[in-house]
């Protein structure tokens, strides 16, 4: 088939466009407002509205209550600077329903008509960010259950550590910790270590901040499930344990404290 003229040519760009599900809109900025002078099928289905109520409007209709303001004043500085930008914005369709909006725009320069022009294409990712909201809450409630506190006689608790330890999960436990050990009357809390994929210098430095967080809370902490290869890849840094007591096992860790209350008595 040959495309015989640009009337056709037009016709097929114009099923083109309405056949793609993405919202998508064109607008003129020699306009005053920069209004929408095209809108596609997929612009309408997504919004709500109907042609006659979105052609020579700006698309700040689609803002809310909840549409970050600061999201849209880059937009307005990107169409400004005739620059290319892409967002995350949380719009409004015309029954009021709120969703979030992957909004790329370009500049587009028609060189037939020497005039530019702004090209919007829309996406909704409400779903994309539910999940991913849901993914983070199922992330900080996994933290909170890899790391619990657990007493097991009236003066010993135990901070078993699970997976991997990051700056994030450390903050969270020192949050934790510092509640904690405020209300309880535990003198001695083991640091149980056997559950961690990895000890390295990093590591031990979180540890080090711990292990001082605690002194000054007044309690005692133990340290134990030191693998032998953590032992191996600490060997360089084995100074740092130093003020630390350290045992294989929680197991011996209480044995240490059975002989020192012995000893008291």
């Amino acid at each position: 088939m040959t495309v015989k003229n640009n009337k056709e040519r037009l016709y097929l760009l114009e099923k083109a466009l309405n056949y793609t599900e993405v919202g998508l809109i064109i607008t003129d900025p020699s306009i005053e407002d920069n209004p929408i002078i095209i809108a596609n099928k997929g612009f309408l289905e997504l919004t709500g509205y109907n042609e006659e109520e979105v052609i020579g409007k700006n698309c700040r209709f689609l803002q809310g209550e909840e549409t970050n303001k600061k999201r849209v004043n880059q937009i307005c500085e990107a169409v400004d600077a005739n620059e290319s930008i892409s967002v995350q914005l949380y719009n409004y369709k015309k029954d009021g329903t709120g969703f979030w909006n992957e909004l790329s725009i370009d500049p587009m320069w028609i060189e037939e008509d020497q005039k530019l022009y702004f090209v919007g294409v829309q996406k909704d990712v409400t779903d994309e960010k539910q999940k991913e909201r849901l993914l983070q809450e199922s992330l900080v409630e996994i933290e909170k259950i890899s790391t619990p506190i657990v007493p097991i006689r009236d003066d010993v608790s135990i901070l078993p550590l699970i997976g991997n330890m990051s700056d994030h999960r450390l903050e969270a436990l020192m949050t934790s910790l510092s509640a904690y050990l405020e209300q309880s009357n535990e003198e001695y809390l083991i640091m149980d270590l056997s559950g961690l994929y990895e000890v390295d210098t990093y590591t031990v430095s979180r540890f080090l901040k711990i292990h001082q967080f605690i002194s000054l809370m007044g309690k005692q902490l133990l340290v134990a499930g030191i693998r032998p290869d953590m032992a191996i890849k600490t060997v360089s840094i084995q100074d740092t344990f130093k003020d630390m007591k350290t045992f294989k096992n929680v197991k011996m860790a209480i044995e240490h404290i059975d002989r020192v209350k012995e000893k008291e008595v």
